[in-house]
């Protein structure tokens, strides 16, 4: 546009008389765009207020020492010449001027033999990075709000997935857990004869689908248990119980499944242990959960043991205590039970010992069961307030303790 401009008004005869450079200074002028005009040995014949401002600003401020090419172009006038030659209506260059680029458009006038340079300014090389990087930082608080609406949707979602789980877990156990009832109770009355007379062999298929029979049972008590704890359905029904009597009843419910297998199992209960408030059920059924955990780790001719004692919590004393009267409290009375289940299985890495409390974590693939045992007996401890974990190391057995507080918190 304004190359156009400047040949009408150079060439084109308006009336009688040409127009004059002063006058077409003054045009382009009003055109707000920097331009040059240069013979062809590059000496400034015109220059447009912005073009001279420019120049201004690089230190160039006598226009009649400038030459386009040696100073402001910094090209050799054989190169541009060289490709208007070869037919290019308009030679295009970039120009830094410290931190400024320039754009310049060439533009070559045959009938004068001028030469019209238009400057454009790109941008500034430090200025750019200023903007965007604010825009990327807000955009990113953007992203990062954007993402985490999407994982609190996604985890709300799980939520919703896990609940509908337990619940179809749980409504599938109580189904099953009736009709178990009774073929169990048909198992025993057929192994007492009152039936009829039962052969050898008979009784030996009979006992084995009564153990298979009274394991899915434990099965479906866990996935009972189970879906309680995950509800949030768990209550406790604290009352002054006897701990030796609660681990004795547990143990000649097992004994039984011991001898089948082969695995020697012993108990010791310390006679000091006290009578103190606790859920009778819920601390049976973590301890069972241990000792159906030993046996099925534990081979033909292992051995399993029980074991309760008074202990001394320390975490249990008042963090005010001075040291002294933490030791003196000790040797006065024990404020907690510690009870361990021990077995001469094949012992777990060291990697395994908190895992193996999650919900269906099972470290050896190859043994039956869900993976619920451990979790659950993990709830119903610290449910009690106490807290639960393993002493074991591979080839070496594998030791569970638990400790139940006998004091009020």
């Amino acid at each position: 546009m304004a190359t156009r401009a400047l040949k009408s008004a150079l060439l084109e005869p308006q009336g009688t008389q040409s127009v004059s450079l002063a006058l077409v200074s003054s045009l382009l002028d009003t055109l707000d765009k920097p331009l040059l005009l240069a013979e062809r040995t590059g000496r400034l014949i015109l220059a447009t207020v912005q073009a001279r401002q420019s120049l201004n600003e690089q230190g160039l401020l006598e226009l009649d020492r400038v030459n386009l090419f040696s100073d402001l172009l910094r090209r050799d006038s054989k190169d541009i010449f060289a490709q208007i030659e070869m037919g290019q209506q308009e030679v295009e260059l970039d120009l830094t001027r410290g931190d400024i680029i320039f754009e310049a458009r060439i533009q070559w006038l045959p009938e004068p033999d001028w030469f019209v340079v238009q400057f454009q300014q790109k941008t500034e090389q430090t200025a750019p990075d200023a903007t965007p990087t604010q825009l990327t930082v807000q955009e990113l608080l953007q992203e990062r709000e954007i993402t985490y609406r999407n994982l609190l949707a996604a985890y709300l979602r799980l939520q919703e997935v896990n609940r509908q789980k337990t619940v179809l877990l749980g409504s599938a156990a109580h189904e099953l857990k009736t009709p178990l009832a009774v073929i169990k109770g048909y198992y025993d009355l057929l192994l007492t004869g009152s039936i009829g007379r039962l052969t050898q062999k008979q009784r030996d298929i009979l006992e084995e689908s009564k153990e298979s029979c009274e394991r899915v049972v434990r099965l479906v008590s866990m996935f009972l248990n189970y879906s309680a704890l995950e509800s949030g359905k768990l209550v406790l029904h604290l009352r002054e119980n006897d701990i030796w009597d609660c681990l004795e009843e547990l143990a000649k419910r097992w004994r039984e499944a011991f001898q089948r297998k082969g695995v020697r199992f012993e108990t010791y209960f310390d006679p000091a242990l006290p009578i103190f408030r606790f859920d009778y059920q819920k601390v049976q059924q973590a301890a069972a959960n241990l000792v159906d955990n030993a046996l099925k780790h534990t081979t033909a001719g292992g051995l399993v043991a029980l074991r309760a004692e008074p202990h001394f919590w320390e975490r249990r004393v008042a963090e005010a205590a001075p040291v002294q009267e933490r030791r003196r409290a000790r040797l006065l009375r024990h404020n907690c039970v510690q009870v361990s289940v021990s077995d001469t299985g094949p012992g777990i890495a060291a990697e395994h010992h908190q895992e193996i409390f999650d919900d269906f974590v099972r470290v050896d693939p190859n043994t039956s069961g869900m993976g619920l045992g451990l979790a659950i007996a993990k709830r119903l401890v610290q449910a009690h307030r106490g807290k639960i974990w393993v002493e074991s190391e591979p080839q070496r057995g594998s030791t569970f303790k638990f400790l139940m507080p006998i004091e009020p918190s």
